[in-house]
């Protein structure tokens, strides 16, 4: 496999979280409309449509280094208040601590694509 095809199943791979995760969050919501209690309100819809085409954006390598570090920042900020394990303790410490982590290591893996991204003989 050349370096080219590890590229592109890198940045699938790297995308996976947000077109899963958002998807998931439109097909739940929309499946709730008309529940009050547990409707998707504007703001997560309008993430979720966000995080999609994120997702999909990098997958087709528009634009990486702007989309990667949009994702790694996206994903700090998800971290640092989605994931509090410094407010847990026991089971859940180790839980939040895992969630966290993944985070930090996704992070990286945005923040190696921003710096490499446009490199060689395809400029994206």
């Amino acid at each position: 496999m050349g370096a080219a095809s590890i590229e592109v199943v890198a940045r699938v791979l790297l995308a996976s979280v947000f077109v899963v995760i958002g998807l998931q969050r439109l097909v739940t919501g929309l499946a709730l409309v008309g529940e009050p209690a547990a409707a998707m309100t504007l703001g997560t819809l309008s993430f979720s449509i966000v995080e999609v085409i994120v997702g999909l954006l990098i997958v087709v390598g528009w634009r990486l280094r702007m989309l990667a570090s949009l994702a790694a920042a996206a994903l700090l900020v998800d971290a640092l208040l989605s994931h509090p394990f410094w407010l847990e303790t026991g089971p859940a410490w180790s839980g939040q601590l895992l969630h966290f982590m993944k985070n930090i290591s996704a992070i990286g893996g945005f923040l190696l694509l921003a710096a490499v991204a446009g490199e060689g003989p395809r400029k994206t």
